[in-house]
């Protein structure tokens, strides 16, 4: 009897030995098979997906074989692993095992959007707009509505978002997309702030940040930067006129055409500052760190007007007398290729990379 019984657990055993080298076997050549791609695709994962789930899925589109052993798989060895969502770039001749690998490492593509120093809020609206893998929340709103969302109902958009290049995923909306420009801006902002020269006519940190944005559309020219910030400080702590050609074009809107003129310059708007002492009462535009810089850090010296060249630098005067002579000799007799600001950089696109 007990001779029996052995034989029986000898063979139960071997059975089961027998059956957990089947189902290795299987798991094996399940995560060695390759996919059956004939080209590149994209796998999305959405929130909310489990691995089983999506072997199910690819297993029914014919890319791959027995989802089940690999469900089992999964859950045997990997089980406390998360999914992140997102899409995968899976390429013809990989196996399953590396899309698992893909999923482990959260290696999702990434995309890229760059948004330009000097737009505005509404050319910043358009950019995300035109994201299609951006998840779309904003449109139809009103610009408070979106600072709304951002915690800022009554700060003005304009100027609060920082310039740059920022990566996202396909599960990314365009409100975290600002949200984290947002956030930049103001890093960056207090950061430079901190660092500030002495005796600036500011009296806060927001204040600095209208004058970089008048720099930002006077010039690209790095070099010039601290010195247009000097003239403007220096005609705020005379009480002069800013007199800036950008801040009017602003306060114009949808009436600007291109072409500024006398009676624009006559027109009276908040933003008119040959009509209006001091700073605008917003930023009009977006700036990078550069220019904040300077409107922290301005030049030293003594000019006091300054005019376009026409090839995107200035000529910077200490008088109206040397001023006139620049203006006739650069504005009245204007070149054909003439610029008041650099030549413009071609519109950035979305991009894509694997991470």
């Amino acid at each position: 009897m007990i001779r029996k019984l052995l034989l029986l657990m000898i063979v139960v055993v071997g059975l089961g030995v027998a059956a957990l080298g089947v189902l290795a076997w299987k798991q094996y050549a399940s995560l060695e098979q390759p996919l059956a791609l004939e080209e590149d695709r994209l796998l999305e994962v959405m929130p909310g997906d489990t691995p089983g789930g999506i072997f199910k899925r690819l297993e029914a589109e014919g890319l791959l074989d027995d989802a089940f052993s690999l469900r089992l798989y999964w859950r045997l060895n990997l089980s406390g692993q998360t999914l992140h969502s997102g899409e995968y770039q899976l390429r013809p001749g990989m196996t399953v095992r590396e899309m698992i690998g893909l999923w482990q490492r959260a290696e999702v593509v990434q995309y890229t959007l760059t948004l330009v120093e000097g737009w505005n809020f509404r050319q910043l609206r358009a950019a995300l707009a035109a994201q299609p893998r951006l998840k779309q929340t904003l449109q139809g709103l009103s610009d408070r509505e979106i600072m709304a969302q951002l915690g800022q109902p009554d700060l003005h958009p304009e100027g609060s978002f920082f310039p740059d290049t920022y990566s996202y995923t396909r599960s990314v909306s365009d409100l975290d997309l600002l949200k984290r420009a947002y956030a930049r801006l103001e890093k960056v902002l207090a950061e430079e702030w901190e660092n500030r020269a002495e005796g600036l006519p500011y009296a806060d940190p927001y204040q600095a940040l209208i004058m970089a944005s008048i720099i930002e559309k006077e010039t690209g020219v790095p070099h010039e930067r601290g010195e247009i910030s000097g003239v403007f400080v220096r005609r705020l702590k005379l009480g002069m006129l800013l007199q800036t050609d950008p801040t009017v074009i602003y306060g114009l809107g949808e009436q600007y055409q291109g072409r500024i003129t006398r009676a624009h310059l006559r027109q009276p708007t908040p933003y008119n500052t040959y009509t209006t002492a001091g700073l605008p009462p917003t930023p009009i535009a977006m700036v990078g760190r550069e220019a904040i810089h300077a409107a922290l850090h301005p030049k030293e010296g003594t000019s006091l007007y300054f005019v376009a060249r026409g090839d995107g630098s200035h000529v910077f005067s200490d008088n109206l007398a040397d001023h006139n002579r620049a203006v006739r000799e650069y504005q009245l007799n204007r070149r054909a290729d003439y610029r008041s600001s650099p030549a413009p950089q071609p519109k950035p696109v979305e991009s894509e990379a694997a991470q």
